[in-house]
């Protein structure tokens, strides 16, 4: 069976300056894409969107992979002279009908990873046959250039950040209104940062603004959905209603309520479910192994289907796609609202939150009173992720130990992370203290 070489759990991501992330590779990359595109998408235009989110790195990358792409004879269509948000090249690929889209990000990382996402032509990412056709293509990469090259041509789109607003401003019933509503913002220093406070503020809602001043190094710094602590002081210090946390690309988001009190991807993704059920049946939600397992009780509760799909959105829009589902996500942020967009928002997704409060005119906790939560824990093992650690005696031993003395009471699960050199070991049961012992033997024991 194939093993990816180059691509992880959502695109290709890596240390700047390592085998991945650098100039070379990144041409080699668009060029195999570039071809790989125009075999198997013969139907659009001969172009690619590619935008960026920002890092020091990434206009470099981007500079290094349009490249490649005009080398092998497609169209670079670049996507304003700001970074944009990923889920924005979703967007932008279908309403132009080209081949597919790039975005040059490393996500929630910080600014010393960068990387390089894809969608298709349809809007949503990549297969992993395309992913596996495009890392062949890599290894076969001997581009011979001349002046008989049919080369694709550089062009920049002049109004892709206001359509991608208004796409944005589209997600948002037309009837409810922000007013009267104080949010904070927090954008990461990331893509959004001029985006998401013009959509909010469009909307009625009063703004502030934190994570807003990037310079290259900072993104994801203190800020973001990884770290909202300062989100959750600005919240409080300026008595605002909620705080709406991104990622460093917009593809994730976290919520906190007046007390600073933070919601997390499972808990937003039911109040969207439970959002929707009052004008629509909902037949089902696709959520991840790393799923909380209250939720899952609560899907059963409601006579909503339930579907476990493997790490990453591209996963779960899978299994949507599969199953004929319309909604799913994982707890880090990424949620999917398919009758509003093909792939992970968090701007999308935060406003279709900020609907279900203005329509129930409840507050967060209010709306998830119904929700049982099992406590969860996750802790990160430095780890080759070239090795498979059921191979590793100390570590296979120690998981077989806790799973038996959870049985019945929680669940332990280990995986490798697609983003970094990681073995993510989670621990679920009903009770916190549960949860720290097994933790805790688990740390004493590696």
């Amino acid at each position: 069976m194939y093993k990816n070489k180059y691509f992880g759990t959502d695109g290709i991501r890596g240390l700047v300056g390592g085998s991945l992330i650098n100039i070379e590779f990144a041409f080699k990359l668009g060029f195999a894409a570039g071809i790989v595109f125009a075999d198997r998408y013969n139907n659009c235009n001969k172009a690619v969107v590619i935008t960026r989110d920002t890092r020091s790195s990434s206009n470099m990358l981007e500079s290094a992979i349009q490249t490649g792409f005009l080398a092998s004879g497609i169209d670079v269509l670049v996507a304003d002279s700001d970074p944009m948000p990923t889920s924005s090249v979703s967007f932008l690929v279908k309403s132009l009908n080209v081949l597919a889209g790039v975005v040059v990000s490393a996500s929630h990382n910080p600014y010393y990873y960068n990387g390089f996402k894809f969608f298709s032509y349809d809007g949503f990412k990549i297969s992993e046959e395309i992913e596996i056709e495009i890392e062949r293509r890599i290894d076969e990469c001997k581009p011979e250039l001349n002046q008989n090259n049919k080369f694709g041509q550089l062009r920049f789109l002049k109004t892709s950040v206001d359509q991608y607003i208004q796409f944005c401003q589209a997600s948002f019933p037309d009837n409810l209104s922000l007013r009267g509503l104080k949010i904070v913002v927090d954008a990461a220093n990331g893509s959004a940062y001029k985006i998401a406070p013009t959509i909010f503020k469009s909307l009625g809602a009063e703004v502030y603004s934190v994570g807003v001043a990037p310079n290259g190094f900072n993104i994801n710094d203190g800020v973001g959905s990884l770290s909202t602590q300062l989100l959750s002081d600005t919240v409080i210090k300026n008595k605002a209603d909620l705080g709406i946390a991104l990622d460093g690309d917009s593809d994730r988001v976290k919520i906190l309520d007046s007390k600073g009190t933070e919601f997390a991807g499972d808990e937003l993704l039911y109040v969207i479910v439970k959002d929707r059920l009052f004008f629509n049946k909902v037949e089902g939600v696709v959520g991840t192994c790393m799923t909380n397992y209250g939720f899952e009780l609560q899907m059963k509760k409601l006579g909503i289907g339930f579907a476990r799909a493997n790490v990453g959105d591209r996963s779960v829009t899978e299994q949507l796609k599969k199953r004929g589902w319309l909604y799913g996500g994982e707890n880090s942020g990424h949620i999917v609202c398919l009758d509003c967009h093909t792939t992970g928002d968090g701007i999308i997704a935060a406003l279709q939150v900020l609907a279900a409060i203005v329509r129930s005119q409840k507050d967060l906790s209010n709306i998830l009173s119904d929700l049982y939560m099992y406590s969860q824990k996750i802790i990160n093992i430095p780890w080759d992720t070239t090795l498979d650690w059921e191979e590793h005696n100390s570590l296979k031993s120690i998981f077989e130990i806790v799973k038996k003395e959870l049985d019945g009471r929680g669940r332990i699960l280990i995986r490798k992370s697609g983003t970094e050199p990681v073995l993510r070991v989670m621990v679920e049961a009903e009770e916190m203290n549960i949860v720290e012992e097994s933790i805790s033997k688990i740390i004493s024991y590696i």
